[in-house]
């Protein structure tokens, strides 16, 4: 008897004094915004018409151990996955049909290591940094000589669904030191710079020019021209004013930028002022609910005229006039949003504000540091 109670105390006294393992307090909730837009498709086409279980969101663990689940041989992630449904990869495939192939579009790969890094920064969990360094070879492998990466539309180098401005911003992150990234390796992290540099001068490249003055990108490039090119039916080689915010927003973030990225950033920022739209407004105006492949629309998006309306800017504008444009899946421009079939017109982004944070804030302050910079130098030179 005496030796239960010895053997009780003893489990009890090492319950009290070993804490739980990792040894760690629950991880704080990470930021689920890169993946809106994989968690929106999924919702909109394959999980409408299911009622899956949802992890909370600030469950990082279950989160990041779905994140290893679907993580493909070669190092990348799938696209439009919801990750907070638990269901198995084979009965993903099922439902998508799709094979879950490796890809950067809808914002993935480069959003997944992020998301692991941050939790094996808080978990200490090693399966989360080998995850992401896995992630990362991927990356290293996927860029072309172009310096470029491609989604799965065409291949090009392309800022689309911000495939480039994604991973040169985590790149980024990596160079200037960002801590969730202390466990990269110099080897690595050496390898992950060059990458950086031969992306950042592609970009420079890409950037189109019309009439003799750079403007702003198009979603996709040529590998060899480094010229604006199409992908899908509907998306034409234009200047597009969603995609070139984020690039622009890249360039900004680089120390001590060259002159040739301070230009490319304030004819940027000029294109973006002269081809906003004003006196109109973009409305949604509710309808019964038409069901298509991807989405059920259950509005129709409708342009009309309001002089006291907010700036707005079209995706799409043609590189020779910068007249704004749009376009149906049978590839035909038009120049209405109400010639644009329903589907397409209430299923795609075709007017948005993109730039006007970047013009009212971001790029004055940018451009103050920058002058202060130049003033700096001058002093010193003097």
């Amino acid at each position: 008897m005496n030796s239960i109670k010895t053997l009780v105390l003893t489990l009890v006294c090492c319950a009290v004094l070993i804490p739980d393992a990792p040894g760690r307090d629950a991880p704080s909730p990470i930021d689920l915004s890169p993946f809106r837009d994989g968690i929106h498709h999924w919702r909109m086409k394959y999980g409408r018409d299911r009622n899956d279980a949802l992890y909370d969101e600030g469950d990082v663990i279950s989160i990041a151990n779905n994140m290893l689940r679907f993580q493909c041989a070669d190092g990348g992630w799938p696209k439009n996955i919801d990750w907070l449904v638990d269901l198995a990869p084979d009965e993903v495939r099922r439902i998508t049909g799709s094979s879950l192939s490796s890809t950067f579009d809808n914002r993935n790969t480069y959003s997944q290591i992020e998301y692991l890094s941050k939790a094996y920064a808080e978990t200490g969990d090693e399966r989360y940094r080998d995850s992401a360094e896995s992630g990362l070879e991927y990356i290293l492998r996927e860029q072309r000589d172009s310096g470029g990466w491609r989604g799965s539309d065409v291949d090009a180098i392309t800022f689309n669904d911000d495939v480039m401005a994604g991973i040169m911003n985590l790149l980024l992150d990596i160079r200037q030191g960002a801590e969730f990234y202390d466990w990269v390796n110099d080897e690595l992290r050496s390898k992950l710079d060059d990458a950086l540099n031969r992306a950042i001068d592609a970009t420079l490249r890409c950037q189109i020019v019309s009439g003799g003055v750079k403007t702003a990108w198009c979603q996709q490039h040529d590998h060899a021209s480094y010229q604006p090119v199409k992908a899908r039916t509907f998306e034409l080689a234009a200047i597009t004013a969603g995609e070139s915010v984020g690039v622009a927003r890249f360039l900004m973030r680089l120390k001590n930028p060259s002159p040739e990225v301070i230009e490319a950033v304030e004819c940027a920022a000029a294109w973006f002022e002269r081809s906003k739209i004003e006196g109109v407004r973009v409305k949604d105006v509710p309808i019964d609910p038409v069901r298509f492949e991807h989405h059920t629309a259950t509005f129709n998006r409708v342009v009309v005229d309001d002089p006291s309306a907010p700036p707005v800017w079209a995706r799409y504008y043609e590189i020779e006039t910068n007249r704004p444009f749009f376009c149906n899946r049978d590839g035909i421009k038009v120049y209405r949003l109400a010639d644009v079939d329903l589907e397409r017109r209430t299923g795609y982004a075709w007017y948005g504000t993109w730039p006007a944070a970047l013009l009212k804030r971001d790029f004055p302050k940018w451009k103050q540091a920058i002058q202060r910079s130049r003033d700096g130098l001058s002093n010193e030179s003097g």
